[in-house]
This record gives structure tokens, C-alpha cells and sequence, in this order.
């Protein structure tokens, strides 16, 4: 019982058993039970998915405030919800990666599942630099919080570039030094075939597994931003872990009801470069008020208000987006 008490990055073990526990339980029951079999998800499946990981993520808040009080459970909300809105780029790429690399949509859940597994990783190790970078250099969030100002404003008036992944420098790379095959071979990411050249049986990895790379790889990227996001409302490791997690296991359930109306959202970039300016300057606007941090239920506030807004105007801007692709392609044409 004394192991479990002993402090790790600064909370009881148990805590951070509890939460990955949780976690395990809920991908368990995700694979071995709801797609125990490879089947196309739809989007009322998705929706009641991502529904169940919202509902966890928020009450996860309850169990913060028990431990933690009202602050910290105010920053890790404010945290889950920032972490899900900025990752809403990440579901773009990934329609990208799949529709390159022609992923049936009954293998697409299996991809991001495994995918769950790589981020758990990726996120432990970043978290636990950063909060030993900030620990021992406070003033590195100030660095975070310039960064994410500029990363904002860039977002607001630079023009995306365009992800061409046929030359993409890791698609030539695994290309050139594995072998892959173009073929799916079920749901495997890989399999034995014979080598064309000694007839020998030889490992290959299939478009699934490249899809699988590609999708990590993306993620690392995005998490440069996010995470130093989150640093700047929170330096506490457990609830930025715990936050990141939560937000993205529901987000990729919710990949298959928003990747068909993604276009919906097209304007939300400027609310999330607004967000980022707003997450950014908390600290200098804490600095220049005399205060020992932005009151968290306010930073709270503000983030719904942004977000609301973007959705709202976004939804509104495309509003007749379906009907106008309706009437420039009729059906039977």
C-alpha cells in the first residue's frame, strides 16, 4: 500500500494506476467487445462512440475536483476542451491519409485504434519533458506562450499549405527501405508473401501499417502545439496527461460522423487562432494584473465563448454548402 502512495511527477501512483487503468479498460472493451469484428462505422455508431468518451472525459473533471479541488478541476475542462477543438485538424489529415492510401472504411477503426496505443506513448514522454523543462525553467512558458501567439496570428492569415503525401519525404523513405506491399491483406498490418526475387517467405508491410505510421507521425506534429497549450493553463503533468488522453481517445471515435461534414467546419480555424492567441497571452495578461495565474473558471468561460462562436458562424457561413453541391452534381449524373 506505501508503493501507492509514493509521489509520482508530483501525485500519489495510484492516481496515475487509476486513470491508465481506465484507459486499458475502456480500449479493452472498445476492440475485444463493441469491434470485436472489422465492420464499417457509421455515423450514428460514432456519434453514440464519441458520446460515451465525452460523458467519461467531463466526469473524469468530478474525480479531479475530489482529489484536487475546484481550480484544477476548472483547468483540466478547460484543458479537454481545448486539447479536442485543436485536434480537429487532426481529423482532416487523417481523412487525407486515408483516402490516400484507399483504407476500406471496415479497417479504418482498427488503424486508429492502434494508433490510441502510439499516442498514450508519444503524449507520456512529451508531458513528462515538458513538465521537467518547466519545472526546472519556469520561464520556458513564456516561450510556449509566444509561440502559441504566433502560431495563431499565422493561422489566421497564412494560407494552408497543401498536403501532397505522394512526395512526402517519410511515404518515399519506407517505400525505398521496407518492404511494402499495395495490397490489403484483411485487416493485418503485416504479413508473410513470397519475395519476388528468392521465392522466400518474407515479411511485408501492408497499407494499413503505412496509414498507421503516417497517422503517428501526424500526431507528433500536432502535438507540438497542443501541448504546449495546455502548459500554459496548466503545469500540473496529471492533468495535463490526463486531459490530452481523454480529449483524443473521444475525438477519434468522433472521426467517422465528422469526416463527412468536415467542410461544415471550414471557418473554425479562425476561432482556433483566436484561441491560441487568447491561451498564449494568459500569462503576460496574469503578469500585468498582479495576479498569480488567470482565474481559471474565466479562462474556462472564454474558451466555450470563442468556440461557440466559430461553430456558430462556421455552420452558418456553409449553411448552403449541401444544397449548392446538391444542385451542381443531380443525381444520375
Amino acid at each position: 500500500m506505501e508503493l501507492l502512495l509514493l509521489a509520482f511527477l508530483g501525485k500519489p501512483l495510484w492516481m496515475w494506476l487509476l486513470f491508465l487503468g481506465v484507459v486499458i479498460a475502456l480500449l479493452a472493451f472498445d476492440l475485444g467487445v463493441l469491434h470485436k469484428d472489422s465492420h464499417e462505422i457509421g455515423v450514428a455508431e460514432s456519434l453514440r462512440m464519441s458520446a460515451m468518451y465525452i460523458v467519461l472525459g467531463v466526469a473524469f473533471s468530478g474525480f479531479v475536483y475530489w482529489q484536487m479541488g475546484t481550480e484544477p478541476a476548472a483547468q483540466y475542462l478547460t484543458a479537454f476542451v481545448v486539447e479536442k477543438t485543436l485536434a480537429m485538424d487532426n481529423i482532416f489529415v487523417i481523412a487525407l491519409i486515408f483516402g490516400f492510401f484507399a483504407v476500406p472504411r471496415e479497417y479504418q477503426h482498427r488503424v486508429l485504434f492502434w494508433g490510441i496505443l502510439g499516442v498514450i506513448v508519444l503524449r507520456a514522454i512529451m508531458i513528462g519533458l515538458g513538465a521537467t523543462i518547466v519545472a526546472n525553467y519556469q520561464w520556458v512558458l513564456y516561450l510556449f506562450a509566444v509561440f502559441l501567439i504566433f502560431t495563431g496570428i499565422k493561422m489566421m492569415f497564412v494560407q494552408e499549405a497543401s498536403h501532397d503525401l505522394e512526395g512526402n519525404r517519410l511515404v518515399r523513405f519506407m517505400r525505398k527501405h521496407f518492404r511494402i506491399t499495395d495490397q490489403f491483406h484483411g485487416n493485418k498490418f503485416i504479413v508473410k508473401q513470397a519475395d519476388p526475387k528468392t521465392g522466400k517467405l518474407v515479411r511485408y508491410g501492408t497499407p494499413l501499417l503505412m496509414a498507421l505510421v503516417m497517422i503517428e507521425i501526424a500526431d507528433l506534429v500536432f502535438a507540438v502545439d497542443s501541448v504546449p497549450a495546455v502548459f500554459t493553463i496548466t503545469t500540473d503533468p496529471y492533468i495535463v496527461y490526463t486531459s490530452n488522453i481523454f480529449a483524443i481517445l473521444g475525438l477519434r471515435a468522433l472521426y467517422f460522423a465528422l469526416s463527412a461534414i468536415l467542410h461544415r467546419f471550414a471557418y473554425l480555424k479562425y476561432a482556433l487562432s483566436i484561441l491560441l492567441v487568447f491561451i498564449g497571452s494568459k500569462i503576460f495578461i496574469a503578469d500585468l494584473m498582479g495576479w498569480e495565474k488567470f482565474p481559471p473558471t474565466w479562462s474556462l468561460g472564454i474558451t466555450f465563448a470563442i468556440l461557440g462562436v466559430g461553430v456558430i458562424y462556421s455552420l452558418w457561413k456553409t449553411n448552403g454548402s449541401k444544397a449548392e453541391e446538391t444542385r451542381s452534381h443531380p443525381a444520375g449524373e
